[in-house]
């Protein structure tokens, strides 16, 4: 995986960097390391359904929707609720978990506010589960901050398919091309790129292994950003 804190934005004849008018923020992994707690929710919810949790399919389930993990833990483990009660159990264990005090990734608020004190819009764009999302945001003090929330629930698809970047555009009212995604796993670019987005990578701890090609570019850490876009 290439890192770069030296590249720039697309520039105008002027060299002049062209901010997006819309930043479109993930959620999970960008704004907070989730992964230690989505995986005490679901190894606490085989086991009270009597299995082990080992490892199926984890790096192609990051950035899926709760319906699409547990179409395949289902199979995967036999489990006799439906997917949809199992879904439903799980985000029950996460809201839990997330009332906890939690430790934003660096970057976070600081950025977020920096961006919108430049004049860009905000939008959050997560497959996770509107009560994860807010529970998320509660913790982190952010339920005010952005203008539109898109959850992986008010599409059809989720990631890597667009649905929930142009729906974020669609909210915002902002062409595609004028909107830059911030993400932190292989489907999610996927997503951005698919939806005709700009998409900067920033790598959580779970994801720094994913293919990152194509890219617009890929930073180490939030913190990062508003050097990439000028904005320091």
């Amino acid at each position: 995986m290439r890192t770069t804190n030296d590249a720039r934005p697309t520039t105008n004849e002027r060299n002049t960097p062209v901010p997006p008018t819309a930043v479109i923020f993930d959620m999970d992994g960008v704004l907070i390391d989730s992964e230690p707690i989505h995986f005490e929710a679901m190894r606490a919810l085989l086991a009270g359904h009597g299995v082990t949790l080992r490892p199926v399919h984890e790096a192609s389930f990051v950035g899926c929707t709760d319906r699409e993990v547990f179409r395949v833990v289902k199979g995967h483990y036999a489990l006799a609720p439906s997917e949809a009660d199992l879904a439903a159990e799980w985000i029950a264990r996460v809201v839990e978990l997330l009332g906890r005090p939690l430790v934003p990734l660096p970057g976070v608020p600081d950025v977020l506010h920096l961006l919108r004190r430049a004049g860009a819009r905000l939008a959050l764009a997560s497959s996770s589960a509107p009560a994860i999302i807010a529970a998320t945001l509660r913790g982190l003090a952010l339920s005010e901050t952005f203008e539109f929330v898109v959850s992986g629930h008010d599409v059809r698809a989720g990631k890597p398919a667009p649905d929930i970047f142009l729906e974020a555009a669609r909210r915002l009212d902002v062409p595609p091309d004028e909107c830059l995604v911030i993400e932190d796993s292989f489907n999610g670019l996927t997503a951005a790129i698919a939806a005709g987005m700009r998409c900067i990578v920033v790598p959580c701890a779970s994801t720094v292994g994913h293919d990152f090609r194509g890219a617009t570019a890929c930073l180490q850490r939030l913190k990062d950003l508003p050097r990439y876009l000028s904005l320091d």
